[in-house]
């Protein structure tokens, strides 16, 4: 008599990892009793829905584990510490090398011969102040009325064994200056307007890996493509927009060719001081206008930073990233973030101020506005107004505390500007966050790629109340 045996085989029942699931439903599919349904909760780890299981019917099949395409996310039961989360810095074992500290190579400073006096326009002074302070790495777009400036650099980068690249789009372009800057390089653009809100995705990856890079921003009238003519569109934009969270850097706003190419030297001193982008903000006219530029007595021979991703093997340790998954890691980098914007704001605040010691009347204004104002001033000291001209050259950090010294004397506030009171707010906000006491404040504004008139700024100081007492409020 012939004797069977029967061999039972237990197949583990499935079990799911949460994290591992995206929701995709191929396992629902695969299952002949439905044991499984989508889920209805998000997982906090994911942001995904995973599936729930349900195995009162299992026959443990397998089919569900075969159907899942991710590796670990359906497995059989008892298989799961197999699977455990691990940190990635051990992933692949110990490293096959031992990051060494890196070594950095500082800048070193040549001194230049002197020089006669140059006439150029603001974007080539620019262009020459990035060249002195040893920017080798160039990426734009062009867009009026700042092409020159890129053409400008695309004519000497490749003498000076630098290089300038015409990308495809914006988007591209900041994206570049990413790979450049995070190897420690010195790299820039010049756009205008629509371009630079077009970057601002990639500002925001800078600010957030401390990445350093230059932007040259010459503003015109906007919204949408506006036109080609001279305006402050960008003051919110540069100083309270530089993408989403917490992004800050320094924005500098020139009012002259020499000041162009003075603030394009200081952009790179202060974009690797920080390790954050600098914004340079100009106007149309500034852009395009021509002046007398005297060149410093020295240029910059740029060095490799500590932190740079360089690629040798002093720098191959190093790593650049903006991502921090975990909440508390991201609370900790906006925290550190924060105690670097506080230094810039307690360092970095630079105004310009003329005739204000015992300026009655005070007049703010940048960029070619401020030019304006400054002609106003003359006139107003003329008919017997003591006015005087505030200038900023940071519009972040405002300089609040120069202009706390001005404000004693001051009988009336006047905001000069090319736009529909960008710069006001930014004058406003500093005030409040210093809780300074303020003379009434009122305001002479055009749009639209026309710039105030002297004549309208002295009109209408002329017509504010001529108070015997200085009104406080």
């Amino acid at each position: 008599m012939e004797t069977r045996v029967t061999t039972i085989v237990n197949k583990p029942e499935p079990m799911l990892l949460p994290e591992y699931c995206k929701g995709c439903g191929r396992c629902i599919d695969s299952c002949t009793k439905d044991c499984i349904a989508l889920g209805t909760e998000i997982n906090p780890l994911t942001g995904l829905v995973p599936v729930v299981l349900d195995l009162e019917r299992c026959n443990h099949c397998g089919l569900c584990i075969d159907a899942c395409p991710e590796p670990f996310g359906m497995r059989p039961e008892g298989e799961e510490v197999a699977f455990e989360l691990m940190d990635p810095a051990h992933l692949g074992g110990p490293r096959p090398f031992d990051a060494p500290t890196p070594i950095p190579q500082p800048d070193v400073t040549v001194p230049l011969p002197e020089r006669t006096t140059m006439v150029m326009k603001g974007t080539y002074a620019a262009a020459v102040g990035a060249v002195l302070a040893g920017c080798r790495h160039v990426y734009g777009y062009p867009i009026t009325p700042s092409t020159e400036g890129a053409e400008l650099m695309a004519k000497v980068q490749p003498a000076l064994d630098g290089v300038f690249v015409q990308a495809v789009s914006e988007v591209a372009t900041v994206n570049m200056m990413y790979g450049a800057g995070g190897a420690g390089k010195r790299c820039m653009t010049f756009t205008s307007s629509p371009g630079f809100s077009l970057m601002l995705e990639g500002v925001s990856y800078l600010i957030g890996a401390e990445v350093p890079a230059v932007f040259v921003n010459i503003m015109r009238g906007g919204p949408g493509l506006g036109n080609i003519a001279p305006e402050q569109s960008d003051i919110k934009l540069a100083c309270r927009g530089l993408g989403h969270g917490n992004t800050q850097a320094i924005v500098l706003a020139p009012a002259t060719p020499q000041e162009m190419l003075d603030c394009s030297m200081l952009a790179f001193e202060l974009a690797f001081k920080y390790r954050n982008p600098v914004v340079i903000l100009g106007d149309g006219y500034l852009g395009q206008m021509t002046g007398k530029v005297h060149l410093p007595d020295h240029m910059v021979v740029p060095g490799i930073p500590e932190w740079a991703v360089w690629g040798d093997q002093s720098h191959r340790g190093n790593l650049i990233c903006s991502i921090e998954l975990s909440e508390a890691g991201l609370e900790a980098h906006n925290q550190a973030l924060d105690a670097k914007y506080a230094r810039m704001s307690a360092a970095e605040q630079r105004a310009d101020l003329h005739r204000c010691d015992d300026a009655e009347v005070v007049l703010v204004a940048c960029n070619t506005p401020a030019q304006a104002a400054k002609g106003a001033v003359k006139e107003l000291r003329a008919k017997g107004v003591k006015a005087g001209l505030f200038r900023p050259i940071t519009l972040w950090p405002f300089p609040i505390d120069a202009l706390r010294t001005v404000l004693p004397n001051a009988r009336r506030v006047v905001v000069v500007e090319a736009s529909s009171g960008q710069l006001e707010d930014e004058l406003r906000l500093a005030l409040s966050h210093a809780d300074l006491p303020t003379p009434p404040l009122s305001h002479v504004r055009r749009q639209g790629g026309v710039l105030p008139s002297v004549s309208e700024i002295v009109d209408h100081v002329l017509t504010l109340p001529n108070s015997s007492e200085r009104e406080v409020r």
